[in-house]
């Protein structure tokens, strides 16, 4: 007869489970109470002062602030001052521009002047001719507008009649050209003639050729009379390009 082993159990009855809760809660609450004891012990040793700390955070908030305003001042400034700066440099060369064009104007109204004065109030003496007036304008295309005004000078009873011819002289890769005006200019007929008593204007556009380089601009006028003087005049080209004669 075989003998089982005696097997036993043992069964572990929580009691009042409450008072377990109850206790682990007080327990916690001691531990959170010293912890928070050891933190505030702490700091009061390090010299912790939370009245003082506070302060001084409100002194760095309040200085942050006013970098910021200043900052934002020192912007506003610098954006007026480059505006303004920019406005006078603006305003400035507007000025000198409209002062160069009215001193070019008043010079231009003196030649007039002067001309037309000659016109009403001719000099005594024998009569001669002048070329008053030659001029260059370059245009958006590159081209170039003429115009060349001859006058009469002296005694201007009778009509003045004869030719003008222009010429214009330059390089063209390094070679010395000469163009006549009707070479440039399909606005010219060959020969230019005139008969005028008191003046007479030539103009057109004159179109150069690729890689010309113009140097001066050489006028002739032919009287069909031996009475009057021929004159054969030159002019600079860059002068001419600047305002004119």
């Amino acid at each position: 007869m075989s003998i089982k082993p005696l097997q036993t159990h043992t069964l572990i009855a929580v009691k009042r489970p409450l008072l377990w809760l109850l206790s682990f809660t007080v327990i916690a609450c001691i531990m959170l109470i010293l912890l928070k004891f050891s933190f505030d012990y702490g700091r009061n040793t390090a010299g912790f002062d939370s009245a003082d700390s506070s302060e001084y955070i409100n002194l760095l908030q309040s200085q942050l602030e006013e970098s910021q305003a200043e900052i934002i001042e020192t912007e506003r400034r610098a954006t007026m001052l480059k505006r303004s700066s920019q406005i006078d440099v603006d305003a400035s060369e507007q000025i000198k521009d409209t002062l160069a064009q009215a001193q070019d104007e008043v010079l231009e109204l003196k030649k007039e002047l002067s001309f037309y004065k000659s016109i009403v109030a001719p000099e005594q003496g024998g009569r001669s001719l002048a070329i008053q007036t030659v001029q260059l304008r370059k245009n958006e295309n590159g081209d170039y507008h003429y115009k060349v005004m001859v006058s009469q000078r002296g005694r201007n009873d009778k009509l003045a009649r004869g030719t003008v011819s222009v010429r214009i002289k330059g390089t063209k890769k390094g070679k010395a050209v000469t163009y006549s005006l009707s070479d440039v200019s399909k606005d010219v007929k060959t020969p230019m003639k005139f008969g005028f008593k008191y003046f007479q204007k030539f103009e057109g556009v004159m179109n150069l050729p690729a890689a010309f380089e113009p140097e001066s601009l050489h006028v002739k006028v032919n009287p069909s009379t031996a009475k009057i003087k021929a004159i054969d005049e030159q002019f600079v080209w860059s002068d001419l390009t600047a305002g004119g004669v």
